[in-house]
Parts: structure tokens; C-alpha cells; sequence
């Protein structure tokens, strides 16, 4: 997807293409926390990558312990700094199609892992917040 932007903004702008140093920082941010946050749920909970198979174990610590979901979330800052990076309108848009898709996503997960945990998951859900700790 990065690539694929990147070459869609620069047949529209060729010669004025710029890069917004300000991005970068959250490129690395989200795909730091969406690479690492992926390691430590599949290295402490098991299963997956995603949730099939299904992991072992509900992982409620580290990153987890401040956000429901951190690799879609890293996933967003991501797209973030790439729409910014590039000051690409079209970033913004593929930033806003992928808000409603990940949230839906994020509602069948947490169906499947409120099956597959119980009352544990309820307990971690109200103590924890699905995107951004402390907001929403």
C-alpha cells in the first residue's frame, strides 16, 4: 500500500513530490508498535498472527495493558504518517476508509475473544480502552 501511494502521488505531482519530514517519526512509530505489539500477543498468548488460529491465552500486559488493540492502531499511525509524509489528500482518504474497516474488524474480535475468554475478557475490556489509552 505505502509503495502504491507513493507512485500514484508521484505521477500527479512528478517534479513537486516532497517528502514532510514531520511523518516519519510516526511511520517508524506504527510500524514499530504494529510489528512488536504482533510478536509479544503471539509470543505470550500464542496462536496467530491474527486470531486464527486462536491464541491460548488472553495477553493483558505490556502494550496490551494500555490498549485493546495496538496493531491496528499502530496500523493507523501508520497511515498517519504516511498521508502526512507524502501530503497526500489521497492518504488522508485511504486513512478514513480504513477507520470504519478496523473498527468492524475489531468488533469480531472482540466477539471471538469475548467467547473464547469469558469473564476475563469482560474484566480487561472495561479496564482497558480499544484504541487510544485514557480516551476511547
Amino acid at each position: 500500500m505505502p509503495i502504491l501511494l507513493l507512485l500514484i502521488e508521484w505521477l500527479l505531482k512528478r517534479e513537486t513530490l516532497s517528502v514532510q519530514p514531520l511523518g516519519i517519526p510516526l511511520l517508524f512509530w506504527g510500524y514499530l508498535q504494529f510489528r512488536f505489539s504482533g510478536q509479544y500477543r503471539t509470543r505470550l498468548g500464542g496462536g496467530g498472527p491474527g486470531l486464527n488460529p486462536p491464541p491460548q491465552h488472553l495477553v493483558t500486559s505490556g502494550i496490551y495493558a494500555y490498549t485493546r488493540n495496538p496493531m491496528y492502531l499502530g496500523h493507523l499511525i501508520f497511515l498517519t504518517g504516511l498521508a502526512i509524509c507524502l501530503r497526500s489528500y489521497i492518504g488522508v482518504v485511504l486513512l478514513l476508509l480504513h477507520v470504519p474497516w478496523f473498527q468492524r474488524r475489531v468488533n469480531g474480535d472482540e466477539q471471538r475473544l469475548r467467547d473464547l475468554f469469558g469473564d476475563e475478557y469482560a474484566n480487561y475490556a472495561q479496564r482497558v480502552k480499544r484504541w487510544i489509552p485514557w480516551i476511547i
